[in-house]
């Protein structure tokens, strides 16, 4: 499994609210991978499992005036303290934590105009 803090879980094109079906095909050609059908527990993300393990996903917009994002979220064995030095060192904390049921819990921080995942499982 290797460093938990070095596994991107899923890339999250957020808002697609036009052609989500031409990004999973553009993802899918890249990464050769096949995507599900919409998963309920993260908003609705089609999602496709990384030959080198982590996830990548694609959802819909979760409310109408969000914008698209790609955000990357990271596996940390500690989401608190992942959350806390990001936000020592200057990110702004939009989501301290999430759950997701079985799939685990995710934080969402920003820094500087990037939008930064944590996820802990």
């Amino acid at each position: 499994q290797g460093d938990p803090g070095s596994k991107i879980l899923m890339a999250l094109p957020g808002n697609i609210k036009i052609g989500r079906a031409a990004v999973c095909a553009t993802y899918a050609r890249a990464h050769d991978v096949t995507f599900g059908e919409g998963d309920p527990s993260l908003g609705g993300a089609r999602t496709a499992e990384l030959a080198g393990g982590g996830m990548i996903g694609v959802r819909p917009p979760l409310r109408a005036n969000e914008e698209p994002v790609v955000r990357p979220y990271m596996q940390v064995a500690d989401l608190r303290a992942a959350v806390g030095a990001a936000s020592e060192s200057g990110a702004e904390v939009a989501i301290s934590s999430m759950e997701l049921g079985e799939r685990g819990t995710c934080a969402i921080v920003l820094h500087g105009g990037v939008e930064i995942g944590f996820w802990e499982v």
